[in-house]
């Protein structure tokens, strides 16, 4: 793949693509052959407990280059897009070329375009909050917020109107004057070699079918089991792409043969989520065609 590309062997590298499109591998082959470390940017894949199902690098893959902020944070833990860019600013700063490879869009848009430095939501307001959603006062949300908010909020995700409701209740202040007070980003996109993989879907579903299957040959389910706890409970890490349906086969809800087709649907519409979103926001990214490229 890289025979395809001209990259410097000193600017910062960001791969951004769908699950199972062969980021990971790409970012290894850079930072082997020209140099540089290889930094995570998925949100899943910086909890401890999770490296099978994740698709973390292995230790063997580890070995041969640098990596960093992969499984550094407890399961148990909370983390968000600004915990990744206080983790990260420091590799930007000194040391080895960073090469940023991952599947969370948010976490390349905070860093090359600024985040909104807002203070988190106490517990009582998200409590509040997740009451209002789930017993359907959903327009109650709507109506409080101011109308710059209103205006660029995507009044169709409930989750969206969430943040910007909780936002304005904890701070006083709505959720655009936040964004419009941003400050510069850490890594302005014009500094980087951007690169975006995109994939035949057809391709991509068969790669994220085989990729399942082989998880569960490396022991995902016993990592499942390990983390039923932090599951039940509803920690951040939960929402690992595959948790709930193998979690469900290990209660006894779901044969492992339907537990694993739905674990595949689910990975499917993430993907396609992902490249929804990857499309809509990163139109000046290089975009890489897989596997013709590979």
């Amino acid at each position: 793949m890289l025979e395809h590309l001209t990259i410097s062997r000193t600017a910062p590298v960001l791969i951004a693509g769908p699950t199972a499109s062969g980021k990971s591998a790409l970012a290894l082959s850079i930072a082997e052959r020209l140099g540089g470390v290889v930094i995570n940017a998925d949100s899943m894949q910086v909890f401890a407990g999770w490296r099978i199902l994740t698709a973390r690098p292995s230790p063997a893959d580890e070995e041969r280059a640098p990596h960093a902020l992969y499984g550094h944070v407890a399961q148990q833990a909370d983390y968000s897009v600004g915990h990744w860019l206080r983790d990260v600013a420091p590799f930007l700063e000194a040391g080895a070329r960073p090469i940023i490879v991952g599947g969370t869009g948010l976490y390349f848009s905070a860093l090359t375009e600024g985040l909104a430095d807002i203070p988190p939501t106490p517990a009582a307001i998200r409590a509040e909050a997740d009451a209002l959603r789930t017993g359907g006062a959903l327009d109650r949300m709507t109506d409080a917020l101011d109308p710059a908010t209103r205006e660029r909020t995507d009044l169709r995700n409930p989750m969206r109107v969430q943040r910007a409701w909780e936002v304005q209740q904890a701070t006083g202040r709505g959720l655009a004057s936040w964004q419009d007070a941003t400050p510069p980003p850490l890594l302005p996109l014009a500094r980087a070699h951007a690169l975006l993989l995109d994939a035949d879907t057809d391709w991509l579903n068969a790669r994220i079918a085989d990729r399942l299957g082989a998880m569960l040959e490396a022991g995902a389910l016993d990592e499942v089991h390990a983390n039923m706890s932090h599951l039940d409970a509803g920690h951040p890490s939960a929402k690992a792409i595959g948790a709930p349906e193998l979690a469900a086969h290990l209660r006894g809800e779901l044969t492992l043969t339907a537990a694993q087709e739905a674990a595949t649907i689910a990975t499917r519409q993430f993907a396609k989520r992902q490249r929804t979103w990857f499309r809509a926001r990163m139109r000046d990214w290089q975009r890489l065609n897989v596997p013709e490229i590979g």
